[in-house]
């Protein structure tokens, strides 16, 4: 088991590979498909001007991603009514949504580790690589047992994208995960999908003969 503590340094990045079990504890924030696509046309690519709070969110994340990690759940989250917000579910949302932003983010705010389930492909896998950084697969199904490890809700961003799409800032401890893609430029998902696409040409064609 490798325990990290975030920020992570590079050092701790690279002497990760795929397959190894990883437990994090310290801060990290949740993203899917909406902050994703706020982040890299307001900020990244500046296809869109800033807006009301976009300037100070920004400000905030800056200091959150650097060396930072981003959780891909959209949380059901008790307390939206008084602002005393707790965790009841944070299961991990299907990567693939994020691909065509998630290596300008890492680039951008120098994430060490992205979370999620399903695998990423060759951009971030790239990006894994260049910044670096790991893909890190969470327990698909878990939901309540990884809400768990969320100690607080120390503040949440952009509620008005919705309560899953919001950046919600949390502290975690122990946060169990698995390394899928590393920096070394391994993927566990490709080399599933070679062995599956390797194995159903073969059953083709034992069942042409």
């Amino acid at each position: 088991m490798h325990n990290l503590t975030i920020p992570i340094p590079d050092e701790a990045i690279r002497g990760l590979k795929v397959g190894d079990p990883v437990s994090l504890s310290g801060v990290m924030i949740t993203g899917r498909d909406t902050a994703h696509k706020w982040m890299v046309e307001t900020f990244v690519k500046e296809a869109r001007p800033p807006e009301g709070d976009d300037r100070e969110v920004y400000e905030a994340l800056k200091d959150l991603l650097a060396g930072g990690a981003i959780y891909h759940c959209g949380p059901v989250v008790a307390g939206l009514d008084t602002k005393e917000y707790r965790f009841v579910a944070a299961g991990p949302t299907t990567s693939t949504r994020e691909e065509p932003y998630q290596g300008d983010v890492m680039h951008h705010f120098n994430v060490k580790a992205v979370i999620g389930k399903g695998g990423m492909g060759p951009k971030t896998l790239a990006a894994c690589q260049e910044v670096p950084g790991v893909y890190l697969h969470a327990i698909g199904g878990a939901a309540s047992l990884i809400a768990q490890s969320v100690q607080r809700v120390l503040a949440v961003h952009k509620l008005a994208f919705g309560v899953p799409e919001a950046m919600w800032v949390i502290e975690v401890k122990d946060f169990p995960a698995v390394v899928t893609m590393d920096a070394h430029g391994a993927s566990l998902h490709a080399e599933v999908e070679a062995r599956s696409k390797t194995n159903l040409e073969r059953l083709l064609a034992a069942e042409v003969r």
